[in-house]
């Protein structure tokens, strides 16, 4: 079996010019045992990865005429643009390639247009890996693991520096929609945590941290926040150009929270953005386990010649399941089970009989 690897994700099927040799460089990788012995052992992506959606690209390579593919006006925040569906290009270059199956591995975004080749015919597997941990149909996603150890580990090294001045330590870790980063790094550093789903008090969650800093005798207090949360009468601030998916970056709510606690409660705070460092470093045992035993699943379904399938985990058990319908969106935190909104605190009872990572895909 021969195994090709696209550089930079779906750019790599929407860029690809097959008649052009720099091309066929750029975006080709072939894959094989010596190039790819020691890429578990280092964080990122070894293939690299980028933000397109062929079926809404907001601008096409130059080889391609735009009049050769359907087009349509596109609504997202107040903002309507043209995007163009490229699907016919992606799969006239996994045609001219031979590409029998297409392993897509990714998140939600990355996700949702594998599903769609499905739908066209073509054979797809899918792998889940996002920190996010916020795919449909899987109670876990390659890097969530990883991504709670780093966060987990850079807090604790900070209780000195921000015990040591008296301040509270605001943390800001990536969960655009979905708060499981924020909400499992608070289940294993015993603080506070503001996620997407639940809107909060930002009077009561102040009073809150001002009594846990008033309460402990070094005279500190730590929370985490998601990328994405937000209080009652906060609008989460964006800034820059919206990529393939609609999505734009969002402005640290970190800072903007730090604000209000000293605003409210004389708090002096010390802002951590934490989001980019939980990508680094090697996966941790957890994530090396699943991904190993992810992708021997996907192999297997390639050998039994079977498509539209993910490789995922539900009920504590290795299974594989039907790549999510994209119209489902990211899996959100379950607040009732999950969340408690009185403490902005993680619930911690009431676990026996759940799966290991205490959610239900």
């Amino acid at each position: 079996m021969d195994v090709m690897g696209f550089r930079r994700g779906w750019e790599g099927l929407t860029h690809l010019n097959m008649e052009d040799a720099e091309s066929r460089t750029a975006y080709l990788r072939p894959l094989d045992r010596m190039n790819t012995m020691e890429i578990d052992r280092t964080g990122g992506t070894y293939l690299h990865s980028s933000r397109k959606n062929p079926a809404r690209m907001r601008a096409l390579p130059e080889f391609l005429d735009a009049g050769s593919f359907p087009s349509e006006m596109v609504t997202r925040k107040d903002e309507t643009y043209k995007a163009w569906d490229i699907s016919k290009h992606v799969l006239k270059n996994l045609e001219a390639l031979g590409v029998d199956t297409l392993v897509a591995i990714g998140g939600d975004d990355t996700l949702s247009y594998a599903q769609k080749l499905h739908a066209k015919g073509f054979k797809v597997v899918c792998v889940p890996k996002t920190m996010d941990n916020d795919v449909q149909n899987t109670e876990y996603c390659i890097g969530f693991s990883t991504a709670i150890t780093r966060a987990h580990d850079a807090i604790q090294r900070q209780r000195t520096t921000v015990g040591s001045h008296e301040r509270v330590g605001i943390f800001r870790v990536f969960g655009r929609d979905a708060g499981y980063t924020s909400l499992y790094t608070a289940y294993v550093t015993s603080i506070r945590c503001a996620i997407p789903e639940h809107r909060f008090d930002v009077q009561k969650m102040a009073g809150l941290i001002a009594a846990d800093k008033a309460n402990n005798p070094s005279q500190y207090a730590l929370i985490v926040v998601s990328e994405g949360a937000a209080w009652e009468g906060y609008v989460v601030q964006e800034y820059g150009e919206p990529d393939d998916y609609g999505h734009r970056k969002k402005m640290n709510v970190g800072e903007a929270l730090a604000d209000e606690l000293r605003k409210r409660e004389k708090l002096d705070c010390i802002v951590s953005d934490l989001t980019y460092d939980l990508r680094a470093g090697s996966p941790d045992f957890t994530d090396k386990l699943v991904a190993t035993t992810f992708g021997n699943m996907a192999f297997d379904a390639i050998l039994e010649g079977k498509s539209g399938l993910m490789a995922a985990i539900t009920e504590g058990r290795y299974r594989m399941v039907d790549i999510p319908d994209p119209k489902l969106g990211p899996r959100r935190v379950d607040v009732p089970t999950m969340y408690n909104v009185d403490r902005y605190r993680p619930h911690y009872a009431g676990k026996a009989g759940m799966p290991m990572f205490l959610t239900k895909a």
